[in-house]
C-alpha cells in the first residue's frame, strides 16, 4: 500500500507567527524539527496500519524545510523548489491514499497563518464557485487521480474545513486558532501521539472521494491590481474584475498548475514595501 504525504509547515504543532516557518530565521530552524516530527509520527502510524511505501513531499515555501537526517528511514522525501504538481509532487492513480500534514486555512479565513499560496497578494480563491483552500484544491487533484484524503492535521479550523471536502479523513488538530498569529497548542509529545494514532486508524476502510469531474473554474481575488495585469500574460487567465482574474480547463491537473504560474508572477508584480 502507498501512501503519499504533503508536508505543509503553517499548520504544524507548535507554529503561530510568520518566523516560525520563514526559511532562514531562528525560529524556523526550531520549527524545522516539529516539522519533522509530526510528519515522522504519520509515517510510524501509516506503517503501523498496513502501508508499504511511503513518499513524504515537501509542501512548503521553498520546500526545503524538512530535516533529512530526523526523517524516519523507513519513509523517502521529495525535496525541491521545482515541482510540477508543487505541493502534490508524487500523485499518481498508483497511490492508494494522500495524507496533508501541517496544513492550514486558505487566503480570506480565519485560521493560524492562514493564505493561499501567498501570505499576501491573493485575498480570496474559488474553484466552480466554491471558496478553495489550498488542502480543497490538493484534494481535488488527488480525487481525479481516484486516490483519497485520509489523514489531515492542522489548526481546528483547518480540520472543519477539510470536513467538507474531506469528509471520511481522519482529522487532527494541532492546536486552537485564537487568530490569525495566535493559538492554544499542544506539546509536540501529544501531538505525536493523535498523529499516529490517527494515521494507524485511517487506512481501514478505503474508498475514494466523490468529486465532480471538469471543467475546473478558478477565480482569484488580489490585494492591488497590477497583480492582475501580471497574471493575465498567461494566455487562458482573463481579467473579470479590478482585481480579479479568473480561467476555465478541463482538468485539474491543468487548472492547479495553471493556478501555480497565476501566484508566481502575481507575487513578481509586487514592489518592495507596498506589500
Amino acid at each position: 500500500m502507498r501512501v503519499l504525504i504533503s508536508a505543509d509547515m503553517e499548520g504544524v504543532t507548535g507554529v503561530t507567527c510568520p518566523d516560525d516557518v520563514r526559511p532562514g530565521s531562528p525560529r524556523w530552524e526550531y520549527f524545522r524539527v516539529l516539522l519533522t516530527e509530526d510528519v515522522n509520527a504519520a509515517v510510524a502510524g501509516f506503517l503501523e496500519g498496513g502501508a508499504t511505501e511511503i513518499i513524504v513531499n515537501e509542501a512548503h515555501s521553498n520546500k526545503r524545510n524538512l530535516l533529512l537526517d530526523r526523517l524516519d528511514q523507513r519513509s523517502v522525501a521529495i525535496v525541491g523548489t521545482h515541482k510540477p504538481f508543487g505541493m502534490m509532487e508524487g500523485i499518481d492513480s498508483g497511490m492508494d491514499a494522500v495524507a496533508f500534514v501541517g496544513y492550514h486555512a486558505g487566503a480570506g479565513q480565519q485560521g493560524v497563518l492562514s493564505h493561499t499560496y501567498l501570505g499576501t497578494t491573493v485575498l480570496d480563491v474559488r474553484v466552480n464557485d466554491e471558496r478553495a483552500s489550498e488542502g480543497r484544491m490538493n484534494a481535488l487533484l488527488a480525487a481525479e487521480f481516484g486516490v483519497p484524503v485520509v489523514l489531515v492535521t492542522g489548526d481546528d479550523l483547518t480540520c472543519a474545513d477539510a470536513a467538507k471536502w474531506a469528509p471520511a479523513a481522519k482529522r487532527v488538530a494541532v492546536k486552537q486558532c485564537v487568530d490569525r498569529y495566535t493559538a492554544v497548542c499542544l506539546p509536540p509529545t501529544r501531538t505525536a501521539a493523535l498523529i499516529r494514532q490517527a494515521a494507524a486508524a485511517s487506512l481501514g476502510s478505503l474508498g475514494t472521494d466523490d468529486w465532480p469531474g471538469g471543467p475546473f473554474t478558478y477565480e482569484v481575488v488580489f490585494d492591488a491590481e497590477q497583480a492582475v495585469g501580471a497574471a493575465t500574460a498567461i494566455p487562458c487567465v482573463e481579467r473579470t474584475e479590478v482585481r480579479t482574474v479568473s480561467f476555465t480547463l478541463p482538468t485539474m491537473a491543468q487548472a492547479i498548475r495553471c493556478f501555480r504560474a497565476v501566484t508566481v508572477l502575481a507575487a513578481s508584480s509586487v514592489e518592495q514595501g507596498y506589500g
